[in-house]
């Protein structure tokens, strides 16, 4: 760090000059980070506490909601502070652990959104396979997988990024500590390190997607040929809320890294950033829960004690709460249900 630097912080953009426009911010993002913990939070709760939910999309399904977690975690709390606090200065060390944990976590959703596409894929196209292909060992090995890439994307743009000198001042035209920002204030030659950023982070995203898309086009054409209404409904509630956050995912993602320079603008730029780094977060619990009648139903139960009188009988113990973390990761071979075969 002592090398990319003679300065020992950064600043970041402030929302807004006015006081009100400051609290306006502080109120949107605060109620924005409350809604991804709550919805994130009742999400993990209930699959881990609901045996009926011991699977792997709902394994995945939990994957997905840390990592979202973890990126409200690494953006929005600073930016609420500077809003109401307006200090606007994160240390050195404070951007690279920004760097570090949002391009980590961010590669890693990808890598997990296609490997839940790979999971619907195997459940509709290959159902009499996959309590082999997916079996509770693969799944935790994919998982692991996606985590492990993630880690080791991070650690290469950061260590990327901060071994270049930094001269060009310390004002970052963002709320959050973001490489292709970092770049700009170098006093050396960083195109070739921004392309290959751009190069290396389209790949990744571009990769993803066209892994995705195979995998729906063959969904679709597997569901489109069950005879059952009710088979095809059961199979869209499971797909189409993945592919709605995909969608919404890779679409700002590859906007915000390859969107040509005549239109970049600093309002542009923080409103793409807000569309991919804080808005899913706290989108996405909303748009798998909506459709789907097992998740519902787990979340009802989940809230159901606190909502009750208190002279209603409570959840028995053993039907609402697993034994050890080795039961939830022990997925039955049945799982093929959730999607309904008629």
């Amino acid at each position: 760090m002592s090398n990319s630097s003679s300065f020992k912080e950064f600043l970041l953009l402030a929302f807004a000059d006015t006081r009100q426009l400051q609290l306006l911010h502080f109120w949107l993002f605060l109620g924005i980070y409350l809604a991804a913990l709550l919805g994130n939070g009742l999400i993990i709760t209930a699959v881990a506490c609901d045996h009926r939910l011991y699977n792997p999309m709902y394994f995945f399904l939990l994957n997905l909601s840390l990592l979202d977690l973890g990126t409200i975690f690494v953006t929005v709390p600073k930016s609420i502070a500077n809003s109401l606090c307006n200090p606007r200065a994160i240390s050195c060390w404070g951007c690279a652990a920004q760097v570090f944990h949002f391009n980590f976590l961010l590669p890693t959703e990808y890598f997990l959104l296609t490997v839940m596409a790979y999971d619907r894929y195997v459940a509709i196209c290959r159902p009499l396979h996959y309590g082999t292909i997916k079996s509770s060992r693969a799944c935790v090995k994919m998982a692991a997988a996606a985590w492990s890439s993630g880690f080791l994307d991070a650690l290469l743009h950061t260590a990327n990024t901060f071994s270049i000198p930094l001269c060009q001042g310390n004002v970052l035209e963002q709320f959050f500590c973001e490489i292709p920002h970092i770049l700009k204030l170098s006093c050396s030659d960083t195109y070739l390190r921004e392309l290959g950023l751009v190069v290396v982070s389209a790949c990744i995203i571009f990769g993803c997607f066209v892994f995705i898309v195979l995998s729906y086009v063959q969904i679709f054409t597997a569901v489109l040929k069950i005879p059952s209404e009710q088979g095809r409904h059961k199979a869209f509630s499971m797909c189409l809320p993945h592919l709605a956050v995909v969608v919404l995912f890779v679409s700002t993602g590859l906007f915000a890294y390859l969107k040509p320079p005549s239109l970049s603008s600093p309002i542009l730029d923080l409103l793409v950033a807000v569309l991919y780094a804080v808005v899913p977060p706290a989108v996405n619990p909303l748009i798998y829960s909506m459709r789907n009648k097992e998740l519902k139903d787990a979340l009802k139960k989940l809230v159901k004690p606190v909502l009750v009188q208190s002279n209603e009988m409570p959840i028995s113990p053993h039907k609402g709460f697993p034994v050890n973390l080795r039961q939830l990761l022990c997925f039955g071979h049945s799982v093929c249900d959730n999607y309904v075969y008629a």
